[in-house]
């Protein structure tokens, strides 16, 4: 599976989670020049700005670990960019979402879901 169509997977995995999970999914994919930011969703008083890092399995590193500090930035840079565009009283916060897919069965076998991860 090539890396365009696994982070597709794994971002559609996660907006159904977060839907599932009483969020608001506001824009997939949001592109600028700073970066782009996966997913932003809404609940309770917050925006959360949502990186979604899939892999097959975590026995190396988990997925968390992967957002590294230059990618955190763009991220901020990136998030910084929709907040001026779109005017809201939601807190802005940023979140991790790991996905775990299994190739083999074409199923996700888990997600997890990092609150204010950074």
């Amino acid at each position: 599976m090539n890396n365009q169509k696994t982070g597709y997977t794994g971002e559609t995995a996660a907006a159904a989670f977060l839907r599932r999970k009483g969020y608001t999914i506001l824009k997939s994919n949001f592109r600028c020049r700073f970066g782009e930011v996966d997913l932003i969703a809404a609940k309770s008083g917050y925006v959360a700005f949502v990186e979604v890092k899939t892999r097959q399995k975590s026995d190396f590193a988990s997925a968390r670990e992967f957002v590294t500090g230059k990618k955190r930035e763009r991220l901020r840079a990136t998030a910084e960019l929709w907040l001026s565009l779109n005017d809201t009283l939601l807190q802005p916060r940023f979140d991790v979402m790991e996905v775990y897919y299994d190739w083999e069965s074409g199923r996700v076998r888990e997600i997890n879901h990092i609150e204010n991860a950074f």
